[in-house]
């Protein structure tokens, strides 16, 4: 707080954040709702495409949704076939998720939409911006984070 006037002194940046989120993510909402993916199922499909199988846990971490609604969220994907969960050899315990042919099969069906929007939305904020902001945003979550090794995909 500003010491004098009780005002906070910073921009609320979880907030710009949420913001900036919410107006992006408007733009692929309707490739979603078209193909009948939620955003929770999409940003598991897609984590999975970027970077292969994980464990349940990593997904969690890496997609930011917590425990119990992943759960939920990928026994909804196994039912439907876009994930498989298979227990490690090493530790029962522990699910490797996977994804099927047919989340595959989606991915490449909405690709050339999302591509696109990605494109239009590039051509709205620029190249030049586009590729600082995304910069930006590595910097960010490794500062934050320092534990962590990020992919440069979302």
């Amino acid at each position: 707080m500003h010491p004098k006037s009780g005002k906070l002194r910073h921009r609320n940046l979880p907030l710009l954040l949420l913001q900036a989120r919410e107006l992006v993510i408007a733009h692929f909402r309707p490739i979603l709702n078209e193909h009948g993916i939620t955003e929770q199922q999409w940003r598991i499909v897609r984590a999975l495409i970027d970077t292969g199988p994980m464990e349940q846990r990593e997904i969690g971490e890496l997609c930011r949704i917590s425990s119990p609604s992943l759960a939920g969220v990928l026994s909804r994907m196994q039912q439907v076939g876009y994930i498989k969960r298979k227990r490690l050899e090493r530790d029962q315990r522990r699910l490797m998720v996977s994804l099927t042919p047919r989340s595959r099969a989606l991915s490449a069906r909405m690709a050339p939409q999302i591509e696109a929007t990605y494109r239009r939305i590039e051509s709205v904020i620029g190249a030049e911006f586009s590729t600082r902001f995304y910069g930006a945003l590595d910097e960010l979550i490794g500062a934050l984070t320092p534990d962590r090794d990020y992919n440069h995909s979302s």
